[in-house]
């Protein structure tokens, strides 16, 4: 009983494998033909129509390796670099030989060319030779993204050195730019000090000049109280001929002549046959 249990349940499970297995084949064989109809409206250069068969052969079967790598070849063609690495990406995945592989990783290179990522192109050739090492296209562009990617790190490093001097450009000129304000700030600083020395030494000049006004005003009051009482009369003179520093007087002079000649009377009889000799008028104050 056992074993026509196990008879009945092998006959069963053989018979859903070879049914799946034929659901397999058939999407297989569907995916193929809608790619073959995205070759063919490629051809026509009728891209619109080729991408929906292409899609449509993508999803029936994910055993379909041509139907995204040719999809990834159009989107190459028009430029749409994004798309096509994506689909040569899952071509290479869905690859199950090495030719099939090489090519795929082949043209993500070439993508990667295109869009100056020479790193990531080294490492898709690279990858690319695993699968096909005798491919001279393949090698040739390995070489040339070397030296595209020697190239660029040389630039870069052409551009740091630059920005690195031209830092040290701007450093130097707000350095300089600091140095000539604080000696700017310095020199404003000294001459202020210098305009409060110069108007120092003024107050002091005109301090001095104070006092000497004061010390001369000081000096007349005392020469007029040693001076004779004069008359009204003579105050309008005395206030036209006003002393100049280091000479006598009109009315001092005045003074010392009617001196002079008081004492000339009282001594007329002992000099009558000797001159009289002049009295010499100082040109200096006697203080």
């Amino acid at each position: 009983m056992r074993n026509i249990f196990f008879i009945l349940f092998f006959i069963g499970f053989v018979s859903f494998a070879q049914e799946e297995e034929k659901e397999r084949e058939q999407a297989l064989d569907a995916s193929k033909n809608l790619t073959y109809e995205g070759n063919k409206a490629l051809s026509e250069d009728n891209f619109i129509d080729a991408e929906v068969d292409y899609r449509k052969a993508i999803a029936k079967s994910d055993e379909n390796s041509a139907a995204p790598y040719n999809l990834a070849n159009a989107y190459y063609n028009k430029e749409t670099y994004s798309e096509a690495f994506g689909r040569y990406k899952q071509a290479g995945e869905l690859a199950t030989n090495k030719v099939d592989k090489h090519s795929a990783y082949h043209n993500m290179g070439n993508v990667f060319m295109k869009r100056k990522e020479y790193q990531k192109a080294v490492e898709a050739y690279k990858e690319a030779l695993r699968n096909d090492p005798k491919d001279e296209e393949t090698r040739y562009n390995l070489a040339l993204a070397k030296k595209m990617l020697e190239k660029e790190q040389e630039q870069n490093d052409q551009n740091q050195d630059n920005k690195d001097d031209q830092d040290k450009n701007e450093d130097q000129k707000d350095e300089n730019e600091d140095k000539k304000d604080g000696d700017n700030k310095e020199e404003n600083q000294d001459q202020d000090k210098k305009d409060e020395g110069d108007k120092g030494d003024e107050g002091d000049k005109n301090e001095e000049q104070k006092d000497e006004n004061k010390e001369g005003e000081g000096d007349e009051k005392e020469e007029q109280k040693k001076q004779p009482d004069q008359g009204e009369g003579d105050k309008p003179e005395e206030q036209q001929q006003q002393p100049r520093p280091n000479q006598l007087s009109k009315q001092q002079v005045q003074n010392l002549l009617e001196a002079m000649q008081n004492e000339e009377k009282k001594v007329q009889e002992k000099i009558d046959a000797q001159k009289v000799k002049g009295v010499k008028v100082k040109n200096e104050k006697d203080w």
